[in-house]
């Protein structure tokens, strides 16, 4: 039975849309993020079963927007045909699937070159296909489940027995307006990285400053850093700064949730989840002090230890360990990368924990419980 509007208010909205979208991500992200350094190292990799479960592992990620829907749905109290109208419109509405410019330009190219009818044709058949990457717009979907979600709960029950056939059209008709609004709301994250772009041309010092404060704030909200960091093409220091950025917050995550949450929820995000702490941050901003203070002082160790990173791993931070064996890659010997990303950041996000909670007593630990 869906649960009344009028019971409704926008924070208990936004609330429900968060949770939904918080619980999707650990369910998407969290086997990519914990097996593939595992599945993909040489000595498994070769093997048939443990690329098949890798690519099962990638596919979930690009379910992520399906994922959201769904559960966004079910927290407003949607089930059936209403959940499946939610659940579809987020997962086309975040582009997550679309054409393939790829074969669009590869196409162009061969109708330059006079190719033969034969490979223009084939060209042709790929140019009109669909591919799935990534994990879509989060940002996109959440706005599209909202949509949905709105244009479901101000229906109610008044299409009787015609909802069977119109809402699925009105479905579609939702994902398309989501398809119409995904280029403005990309830009979000475009202008985003053109601002942090700008940030690599500083003193190193305060170029880590800036960078590793962004990402820490950022991989608690909806923005993909891992996106930006690729999108802008972050190197050396600057990639090294993006991954710092994540795991000076994984660290004030995992440090808050150990005393308020069950080992497994700390352990999650231990292992890269943090974006399921976005309704808890979200609700409780004062909590940002704490982040960007761990993010200030662990940026000091980048320029220190000379953390390098490389695109592929910006914005990553401790999910698969992935900054950390980049920056051994960059020249970091193994005992001095687990001094600067595990030892340090988790002392600093313990005395900002007792400094915040104990001493000043801004929040209490207890903003940092996960509620599934």
């Amino acid at each position: 039975m869906t649960k009344k509007p009028a019971s409704l208010t926008l924070g208990t909205f936004c609330s429900r849309v968060l949770n939904g979208t918080a619980i999707a991500v650990l369910v998407g992200l969290l086997p990519n993020a914990i097996l593939s350094v595992i599945l993909t190292a040489p000595f498994l990799s070769h093997l048939p079963f443990i690329a098949t479960w890798q690519s099962a592992n990638v596919l979930f990620q690009s379910l992520v927007p399906a994922l959201m829907g769904a559960l966004i749905a079910t927290e407003f109290g949607f089930k059936g045909i209403k959940l499946g109208f939610v659940a579809a419109a987020t997962a086309v509405g975040s582009g997550v699937t679309a054409k393939s410019l790829v074969a669009s330009n590869l196409l162009t190219q061969l109708k330059a070159a006079n190719s033969s009818p034969d490979i223009l044709k084939a060209a042709t058949t790929l140019s009109t296909s669909y591919v799935t990457a990534g994990t879509g717009d989060i940002i996109n979907a959440m706005l599209v489940a909202s949509l949905s979600v709105a244009v479901l709960l101000l229906l109610g029950d008044r299409l009787g027995s015609l909802s069977i056939i119109l809402l699925p059209i009105m479905g579609a008709l939702v994902a398309a307006v989501g398809l119409l609004i995904l280029p403005y709301t990309k830009s979000i994250t475009t202008e985003i990285g053109v601002m942090i772009q700008h940030f690599t041309d500083l003193q190193p010092y305060v170029m880590s400053l800036l960078i590793c404060i962004s990402f820490a704030i950022l991989i608690v909200s909806p923005i993909s850093t891992v996106a930006i960091g690729l999108a802008i093409g972050l190197n050396g220091l600057a990639a090294g700064a993006s991954a710092m950025g994540v795991a000076a917050t994984t660290m004030v995550l995992v440090v808050h949730s150990f005393s308020v949450n069950k080992p497994g929820v700390t352990l999650a995000l231990a292992l890269g989840s943090m974006k399921m702490m976005m309704p808890n941050v979200f609700r409780h901003p004062i909590v940002y002090i704490n982040i960007v203070t761990t993010a200030a002082l662990c940026s000091l160790l980048v320029p220190l230890f000379h953390i390098t990173g490389t695109p592929a791993s910006a914005g990553f931070g401790l999910v698969g360990l992935t900054g950390l064996f980049a920056s051994i890659t960059g020249g970091l010997s193994p005992l001095l990368a687990l001094v600067a990303w595990i030892a340090l950041p988790l002392v600093v996000a313990c005395l900002t924990r007792f400094v915040y909670v104990s001493v000043l007593k801004l929040y209490k630990s207890d903003v940092f419980r996960f509620t599934a």
